[in-house]
């Protein structure tokens, strides 16, 4: 069975090793972020590609970018510097570790599963795909056979990222193979976490979440956040089933989609505060707005008509604060009234949520007929979170940071440096730049940068159905000389064009 997987893998796994150049932009002229990134530490702690190998593995593995905003591409480079420090190799197949320093709690390889659909978001751009690919055999397969023991250490995505993932490349024999996988997980968490009432309940901690202002490290509340996630999964579950011919499993997910989705909208939505917020154990909602009221559109699940809870985004009183996006309504009477720097979720800012909301708000914009948010309110929220990753004036990625100062605070913590719990090269690529993965052979780009903002960009390289997609903003027609306009190219040749920074598509065949 194992060897006709792998001849199997092999024969349809596309050859990416030929196409795998960049038609427009020239590597080496991004090696000084790495040198630069190289010099500014201390390597205390190297796992599977040290410093010494991170450019020869970042000249392979990604996607390249550029841009007149020099903190974007600045950025860009940092965020796949530090995913490569997180890469391991253990017994059982290459990992993501979240914390590089060793924590208590974690499962054996030093592996926590709160941020794996991160993780598969991000990396799913890698064109070397034996990372992710073993990373999620490992938490599925990894204990002799069977699931790692703290596979349901914390709420979930990963079925929905893992279709996400198949939307980029294509993989149907990989995504077939884990089905029997994600369907025993599923069911899983079905007798362990559902309710009488068709929801699902998890504690504030176990949704990655602790001290919230809705519920509490013990309170057993119904969240908008693994509720969302079980809706994707669902859904991508029956996509899968479909795909493998099992019809009648295909229409099963696709009801307990239906159902989470009916449930969500029906006792999730408070109408008073037009958000969708935490039902407390005891059956009342929360009475409180949380960045987790916007996960819902993150799987594009609430139908039309609630699109008004957007407006807290561009709302001080909500959720704007100088350096991003608050996990909390910042108008609310015990708004940061926790104390400092244990892990509180009661409004600073966390990349983990701001990864969520971007993702959602992309979603809402490709996918609803809305005037609530635009292509400005996107690009600045995006530049707030650029100019909120760094660190006494050097790239940094960490735990959490305070809404108004950017101070990181548990910054001079080793625990937080790199800490591997969000995304951003994603939300560049299919929200800023607008690569929108889709199952079909239809290449679909809608920038999401406003007119007027930059003169010219290049996203190159990125291995997309097997194809190498570059996208070009030029102008005036003078920076790539590829003439003026928005011009998409794969495998370097020209599929499409618009004068104007526009949704545009092409076939991919």
């Amino acid at each position: 069975m194992i060897t006709r997987i792998i001849i199997a893998l092999l024969i349809s796994a596309p050859v990416f090793a030929q196409r795998s150049k960049p038609a427009v932009l020239k590597t080496d002229n991004f090696r000084h972020y790495v040198e630069y990134f190289n010099n500014m530490e201390d390597e205390n702690i190297a796992q599977a590609i040290p410093n010494a190998k991170a450019w020869d593995w970042m000249k392979t593995n990604i996607p390249l970018f550029e841009c007149p905003q020099q903190n974007f591409e600045e950025m860009w480079y940092y965020r796949w510097w530090t995913l490569r420090k997180h890469i391991q190799q253990t017994p059982v197949g290459y990992t993501f570790t979240e914390f590089l320093v060793k924590r208590n709690y974690a499962d054996k390889y030093n592996l926590i599963a709160c941020a794996i659909g991160h993780h598969t978001y991000e990396s799913r751009w890698l064109h070397d795909q034996r990372y992710l690919d073993d990373y999620l055999h490992v938490w599925y397969r990894g204990n002799n056979g069977k699931p790692m023991a703290k596979l349901h250490g914390f709420s979930s995505w990963t079925p929905y990222a893992l279709y996400n993932r198949y939307m980029v490349n294509k993989d149907s024999v990989y995504l077939m193979d884990m089905l029997p996988d994600l369907e025993a997980d599923y069911a899983a968490w079905e007798q362990d976490r559902r309710l009488p009432n068709g929801l699902f309940w998890q504690t504030d901690v176990k949704d990655g979440m602790e001290e919230s202002l809705s519920g509490g490290r013990r309170e057993r509340n119904m969240r908008p956040t693994i509720n969302s996630y079980m809706y994707g999964n669902a859904l991508a579950i029956s996509k899968m089933q479909k795909m493998a011919g099992n019809e009648e499993k295909a229409r099963l997910f696709q009801l307990k989609a239906d159902t989470m989705k009916q449930l969500i909208q029906k006792e999730l939505w408070n109408a008073a505060d037009t958000f969708f917020e935490t039902k407390k154990q005891t059956g009342e909602l929360a009475n409180v707005r949380e960045a987790i009221g916007y996960i819902p559109w993150y799987f594009n699940l609430p139908d039309a008509g609630y699109e008004a809870a957007w407006k807290k985004v561009t709302d001080e009183k909500g959720f704007l604060a100088p350096f991003g996006l608050t996990t909390a309504e910042r108008s609310h009477p015990d708004f940061r009234t926790h104390g400092c720097c244990k892990c509180e979720w009661d409004g600073a800012v966390w990349p983990f949520a701001t990864s969520q909301t971007m993702t959602a708000m992309a979603n809402l914009m490709n996918h609803y007929q809305q005037n609530v948010v635009n292509d400005s309110v996107y690009f600045r929220l995006m530049e707030l979170y650029v100019e909120s990753q760094y660190y006494r004036g050097r790239p940094y990625i960490g735990e959490y940071l305070d809404e108004k100062t950017g101070y990181w605070l548990k910054g001079d913590q080793e625990r937080s440096r790199y800490y591997n719990h969000s995304t951003f090269n994603d939300l560049v690529i299919t929200g800023l730049i607008g690569l929108r993965p889709r199952v079909d052979d239809t290449l679909e780009i809608n920038p999401l940068v406003p007119a007027g903002k930059w003169d010219w960009f290049c996203l190159d390289n990125v291995l997309y159905h097997g194809k190498i997609i570059t996208i070009i903003w030029d102008k005036e027609g003078k920076k790539y000389k590829k003439g003026k306009g928005l011009t998409i190219l794969v495998n370097g040749k020209k599929v499409a064009r618009s004068e104007q920074l526009q949704r545009v598509t092409a076939t991919l065949k």
